[in-house]
């Protein structure tokens, strides 16, 4: 008997062990997987009825064409603005509803709301595994955590796996796949654009004014910006020397005088503000003196949205190596990129709220 109990034991280590799998064993109608966090959870072998939670979660789902198994949705996507979250402005039906919890960098599931919606399975991000059991306890529901990676990036192993999972999970393998091959192929296209450029031929650039949890002025950068970095650019702020997005003083930016700025165009509103308080700082900067100020999309809102982090690095390649991009039109690109991923042509209702690729100097004239 001893020996079976090791046995068992044994076996259950290895299994937990195959962290960032798809599913592995099924046994009387059930898929037992590994998700995010390490968790073995078993799942119905047919999944028809789900729910997703916390920022992100809903997004795949509908990247994987399974916006029709969504049966609840959490406030974030009935009360908050779609404008600038294309898997929710592709899907106004999700507003109709029911909201099973508080969405947020921190949800709030509601255990009796969820139950209320039947769900098949629960998909959640941004949860630790603690509040992961614990919802699943409450509900009955076997809850499969996802995950992004590192905020910000667009090509993630993290993303990759959970979208095997979630698509082995839904019945859409195939999908998956074709995401992955998508940003990958995009990705691949990118730097084989740019491949070769000197770095002494490269002109310096900055991005400003990019939102993390919450809107920010120009002061607002990040040297491992996604779009910057899978075009090569010759960004100024990798020299701070941090990670992640940081915050600097307009004396430091007047110091690295980038050739162009990049701003992150809902938060322009802010940037303009304190240009009329701070003229003289503005047009000390090169950028500012040759009209290089260029508006990008915002894309990250609810943590990632792929679809426009790629659709701004093409924007930008082309305007920092024309050449090697005259066959792009940023919009119709974007819209390429939006259709596939979520369903719909977003590019001309984005760029009326926010501006859309253009340069953007002039508004500082007036």
């Amino acid at each position: 008997m001893r020996k079976v109990s090791l046995l068992a034991l044994a076996l259950a280590i290895l299994i937990a062990g195959c962290a960032q799998q798809p599913a592995q064993v099924k046994e009387g109608g059930k898929v037992t997987v590994t998700d995010m966090l390490g968790r073995t959870v078993e799942v119905p072998e047919k999944v028809e009825r789900v729910v997703a939670i916390g920022p992100g979660a809903l997004r795949l789902v509908v990247y994987l064409n399974a916006s029709d198994k969504v049966v609840g949705v959490e406030d974030a996507e009935t009360n908050w603005p779609e404008m600038g979250r294309p898997y929710r402005m592709a899907h106004p039906e999700f507003a109709n509803l029911p909201t099973i919890g508080k969405g947020g960098p921190n949800p709030s599931p509601n255990a009796e709301a969820i139950v209320a919606v039947k769900p098949d399975v629960i998909f959640a991000c941004y949860i630790d595994a603690t509040q992961a059991d614990t919802l699943q306890q409450q509900t009955g529901v076997p809850v499969v955590v996802l995950s992004y990676g590192e905020l910000g990036n667009f090509r993630a192993e993290e993303i990759y796996t959970s979208l095997r999972l979630a698509g082995k999970i839904l019945g859409r393998e195939e999908r998956a796949k074709e995401i992955i091959s998508f940003i990958e192929n995009a990705y691949k296209d990118l730097t084989g654009r740019v491949e070769g450029v000197p770095e002494e031929n490269k002109l310096s650039v900055y991005v400003g004014a990019l939102g993390f949890k919450g809107g920010h002025g120009i002061e607002s950068t990040q040297c491992n910006f996604p779009p910057f970095m899978v075009v090569r650019a010759k960004n100024v702020a990798c020299e701070a020397n941090v990670s992640g997005a940081f915050f600097i003083d307009k004396e430091k930016l007047l110091e690295w005088d980038p050739d162009i700025i990049f701003l992150d165009e809902n938060n322009l509103h802010l940037v303009l503000n304190d240009y009329e308080k701070n003229p003289e700082i503005y047009q000390s900067l090169k950028a500012f003196k040759n009209g290089k100020i260029y508006g990008i999309l915002p894309f990250n809102y609810y943590t990632t949205n792929i679809e426009t982090a790629i659709a701004d690095s093409y924007f930008i390649g082309k305007v920092l190596y024309p050449d090697k991009f005259a066959d792009i039109d940023p919009g119709k690109k974007a819209d390429k990129i939006f259709e596939f991923l979520v369903g719909k042509k977003l590019y001309e209702q984005m760029a009326e709220h926010y501006g859309g690729f253009k340069n953007i100097a002039d508004v500082f004239e007036k």
